[in-house]
């Protein structure tokens, strides 16, 4: 792979990342701990909404995004033909 593709193949991929981290931490930091009181007006199950995302959203949001990063990276690896066979 010549030095340009490289160049953009790593961009798209930080490009994914910072976007993914970006979305934990918006559902760990900001919905789990600075907006947990407004959240805890509205109940899920019997449970405050900012209990449910501090404890158990923001574990769901991290597995979830680790499957969402492997599909993207399995179809960037296509794309630029570094995929494993």
């Amino acid at each position: 792979m010549n030095k340009q593709k490289l160049k953009e193949y790593w961009k798209r991929n930080l490009t994914y990342l910072i976007v993914l981290l970006a979305i934990w931490f918006l559902v760990s930091y900001v919905l789990g701990i600075l907006l947990v009181e407004p959240m805890n007006a509205i109940r899920i199950g019997g449970f405050k909404l900012g209990f449910w995302f501090a404890q158990q959203g923001s574990i769901y949001t991290f597995v979830i995004l680790i499957f969402v990063y492997v599909r993207l990276m399995n179809k960037l690896d296509k794309e630029y033909d570094v995929h494993e066979d």
